[in-house]
């Protein structure tokens, strides 16, 4: 039943963009797990819709954040001053560490999906195989990173060498399995921050990373829309899927900022194991 799949996959990217299990995998999985073969639900309009629902969720939840540093940045530029002004540190932090996850996702985001993910054709054993081990690598740096980390730096002692790390781990999430607040959560919490101001930063810098890879998926998808590659009918399910992600994201930024300033990201981390091996065991059984 298309509406059904259109809602749960617009369900689980609202929760997994944000929880640092991988969204693009489990977006891969679940139709792989349950023989879904509805083109539209790993077609572009669709993953586009899905992306565009997640920033929405973002920019509502972060309205005030992003209004405050869109002024702070404006003044910075104005009077050519960036010291003593906590909110335009934070606004050049977010620029800087935008700039390595971009030019990845520019120079390699379309091969890495190809690869991982390939529209109308099935996914071989293989590429899960790969997508399960990277998701319990990243699984094992996140635990690491957790118990040994300090948890000492409020969200306002970030420093330049903090964001162009961060960003640099953002890049890393062009490959399903990864997670981009997974890497950068990860990069946040080794760098010595506190949990909830490492999720904070995390999800803070993926809205720029997330909005031009929307206005790219937009325009790829105008093309598709004059070519008629989708029909009206389809319309409705993409709606549903940017709905429900829009929705669950919000609610779901708000519950794991709360639930990291009492708990460890380690549930994540052991989540992420069990997955892996799930994969591993439904792909060498169909190998």
């Amino acid at each position: 039943m298309p509406v059904v799949e259109a809602i749960i996959l617009g369900l689980i990217q609202g929760l997994a963009e944000f929880i640092p299990v991988s969204s693009s995998a489990h977006l891969v999985i679940l139709p792989w797990l349950l023989g879904w073969s509805s083109p539209l639900m790993t077609s572009l309009a669709f993953d586009v819709a899905l992306h565009l629902g997640t920033l929405v969720a973002l920019l509502a939840y972060f309205a005030s954040d992003w209004l405050r540093l869109a002024s702070a940045w404006w003044k910075s530029i104005v009077e050519r001053r960036i010291a003593g002004d906590a909110d335009r540190k934070m606004a050049w932090f977010i620029i800087l560490a935008c700039i390595p996850g971009a030019t990845a996702g520019l120079l390699l985001e379309s091969r890495i999906e190809r690869l991982f993910h390939p529209v109308g054709t099935p996914i071989l054993s293989s590429s899960m195989m790969a997508m399960a081990l990277i998701l319990a690598g990243l699984g094992a740096l996140l635990y690491l990173a957790d118990r040994m980390a300090s948890h000492a730096r409020a969200f306002g002692a970030m420093r330049w060498k903090d964001a162009i790390l961060i960003g640099l781990a953002q890049a890393l999430a062009i490959f399903p399995g990864v997670s981009r607040s997974g890497a950068t959560i990860t990069a946040g919490l080794a760098l010595g921050l506190e949990r909830e101001a490492a999720a904070r930063f995390s999800f803070l810098l993926s809205a720029p990373i997330i909005a031009g890879a929307g206005a790219k998926g937009l325009l790829e998808l105008a093309g598709a829309v004059r070519s008629g590659a989708l029909a009206s009918s389809e319309l409705p399910l993409v709606g549903i899927g940017f709905l429900v992600a829009a929705v669950s994201g919000f609610f779901c930024i708000k519950f794991l900022l709360d639930f990291l300033k009492k708990h460890s990201t380690r549930a994540f981390a052991f989540y992420r194991f069990a997955l892996a091996a799930l994969i591993l065991t439904v792909a060498l059984v169909r190998a």
